[in-house]
């Protein structure tokens, strides 16, 4: 392994091959979200004592009753567990610890190019200020443009008459995990440690070699946040491709599906799949964050957003020339969350999809996700598939790949407009029109 120091443009030498084994200490996280909660949990989970700081007292009172209240495989357990062993609680009330983690959003601005907003990051930090002594360590989780740690995180830690590298460390540390798979990976994932010198690095290597059995990857600060960001543009940039290939496929009356599928198996060539936009906190965010830093370099990115943003015009469009040919009244959209077998809306497109046709079209519009707790959304799918002419599917559920045939039976036109490519075949009845065969849609024969 390329020596520690290298990282931060000094001589090699040889890394470590083990660090001193950390004592249990006392954390405090602060933001209490879907990367805050699992993070601390698997902290107090190795002995440490966690203070989990959030303003929502509401989220503080259900957590100390070790209630998660978010839909990922195993947090509930590993919160309980934290909780019962003692070793974690849940607060409003900074206090003394030994480290610091930030993991509060970090939204988009509403500026030209939608840059990262610091206003949450700045108030913890500046929450924490009063509390710092030597010795800390202060770790930025949160994503955040590049640069940021070190021209706005450190002078704010310096304030207190604190030197960064000598009495305090401070370090960027990215999360780079999937929902759905969180805790699998905060374990398991291979991690970057950015530290503003190269003692900051060693301390985070320290704090997270604790739980985490993937590699720990030093670096300094500003090569982890522009390496964050550039997982998720990397991603993003790709997911475009895809989806200027349907529009492709669609002019050219080619299954643009078909073409991913054959083209993937080359070795070399992994094209991701398309859908009616990109949401979450990260890919349809952290793109942008590059482009406001660095605006006339990044044309690629920018047409990239342009390209993702618009598929839910897109999608909308293609739905009023289903509903034209087949004459329907009533559509049902199956899923609002952004990504499948989570309840997550955050920048959803299939969520934006739902209230441009709630607000913008003569139909009648039903959601049902079993996944999402919102008023609005239908319970039963019975219910929800009763009459309806067009079954719009916008997220890749589990339970949305196999729909059983007494389900469909409700339906007025048996038509699934799938545009995440994963319903399979119900029966003879059910015509299904996706992302790759749109040019068929005037060849479809609509079952009443």
């Amino acid at each position: 392994m390329q020596a520690l120091e290298n990282y931060h443009g000094q001589k090699n030498s040889s890394y470590p091959a083990k660090l001193k084994k950390v004592r249990k200490l006392k954390i405090a996280v602060i933001g209490l979200g879907y990367i805050g909660l699992p993070t601390a949990v698997m902290f107090a989970n190795k002995g440490h004592q966690v203070v989990g700081v959030d303003v929502n007292q509401s989220v503080i009172k259900r957590l100390n009753n070790a209630k998660s209240g978010i839909e990922e495989p195993f947090l509930q357990e590993e919160l309980e567990k934290a909780v019962k062993q003692g070793n974690f609680i849940a607060t409003t009330e900074i206090a003394l610890a030994d480290v610091f983690i930030i993991t509060v959003p970090t939204p988009s601005k509403k500026d030209l190019w939608k840059s990262c907003d610091l206003t949450y990051v700045i108030q913890a930090v500046t929450s924490i200020l009063p509390y710092l002594r030597a010795n800390n360590t202060v770790v930025i989780e949160s994503t955040v443009a590049p640069k940021t740690t070190e021209s706005e995180i450190l002078p704010l830690i310096e304030s207190v008459g604190l030197q960064v590298g000598k009495d305090v460390h401070l370090l960027h540390c990215p999360e780079r995990v999937l929902p759905g798979r969180i805790i699998h990976e905060l374990v398991y994932n291979d991690r970057i440690i950015g530290g503003v010198t190269p003692s900051c690095t060693e301390a985070g290597i320290k704090l997270y070699q604790t739980f985490a059995k993937g590699r720990l990857i030093p670096t300094n600060a500003a090569t982890a946040e522009l390496a964050k960001l550039m997982e998720n543009t990397f991603r993003d940039v790709n997911i475009a491709l895809a989806n200027e290939l349907v529009k492709v496929g669609e002019t050219l009356e080619i299954d643009a599906l078909k073409v991913i599928e054959l083209a993937n198996h080359h070795p070399r060539v992994n094209i991701h799949q398309p859908g009616p936009g990109v949401g979450g906190h990260c890919l349809a965010v952290d793109p942008n964050f590059i482009v406001a830093t660095a605006s006339f370099a990044t044309p690629l990115i920018k047409e990239a957003r342009s390209i993702n943003e618009s598929m839910p015009v897109y999608i909308l469009t293609k739905v009023e020339e289903i509903m034209a040919h087949i004459g329907g009244n009533k559509i049902t959209i199956f899923g609002l969350a952004y990504k499948g077998n989570s309840d997550d809306t955050r920048e959803s497109p299939a969520m934006t999809i739902y209230q441009s046709l709630q607000k913008q079209s003569p139909y009648e519009v039903v959601a049902y996700d079993p996944h999402v707790a919102l008023d609005f959304v239908e319970k039963d799918i019975n219910t929800a598939l009763t009459n309806t002419d067009l079954l719009l599917v916008l997220t890749d559920h589990s339970e949305f790949r196999k729909i059983a045939s007494k389900h469909i039976a409700n339906m007025r036109n048996k038509l699934i407009f799938d545009t995440k490519g994963i319903v399979q075949h119900v029966d003879n009845e059910v015509s299904i029109i996706n992302l790759g065969n749109m040019h068929t849609l005037k060849e479809v024969s609509i079952m009443t």
